[in-house]
């Protein structure tokens, strides 16, 4: 990843609150459920898996278990880390 493709990336994922709300979450947590983040942060199941499946569809997070249809696992993808750690400490 160059370096402007990373600083678009934090910028999208900082431009909504759902997105910043999960990776807080990655941040704490090695592996997350969405209905973990949702109780967590007082949000909908569906409002944090549209949140996961857009951080899956920009190769931010991967997820574990995809055979299941529910209680799917979630961690993050080396891409992932990296924007972590632009956001820790500036964002989260």
């Amino acid at each position: 990843m160059t370096e402007n493709s990373i600083d678009e990336l934090v910028n999208w994922v900082i431009s909504v609150d759902r997105r910043l709300i999960l990776m807080d979450s990655m941040k704490r947590h090695p592996f997350v459920r969405a209905s973990d983040i949702a109780h967590e942060a007082s949000r909908s199941t569906q409002n944090i898996s549209h949140a996961l499946k857009e951080l899956e569809s920009r190769g931010l997070i991967k997820c574990l278990t995809p055979e299941k249809t529910t209680w799917r696992k979630y961690t993050l993808t080396e891409e992932g880390k990296t924007i972590l750690e632009k956001l820790d400490g500036k964002y989260l």
